[in-house]
């Protein structure tokens, strides 16, 4: 299973769930479904962006293959704009 269809189905399962919350097909009280379920959901959803984000960030190093791909892309992007003339060091 590649990463996309991981987060897809992670996704699906997450928006059901909910879904199932907030359009009572799961009884709870009100209050929660109407005040703490959709502050709950953003918060969530925002801590867990932001959890991938330093993650990624964290652990960048640790891809030597993509590190390289990168740095090659880089230089190459490097040789192109010399060519048409562009100063980039």
């Amino acid at each position: 299973m590649t990463r996309a269809q991981q987060t897809i189905s992670i996704g699906l399962l997450v928006t059901s769930l909910y879904l199932a919350l907030f359009f009572d097909l799961v009884p709870i009280p009100a209050v929660i479904q109407e005040q703490i379920l959709p502050f709950w959901a953003l918060v969530s959803f925002g801590a867990y962006l932001l959890f991938k984000l330093g993650w990624g960030v964290l652990t960048f190093n640790d891809v030597p293959a993509a590190h390289r791909e990168l740095m090659s892309e880089v230089d190459q992007a490097k040789k192109e704009l010399r060519t048409l003339g562009v100063d980039v060091d």
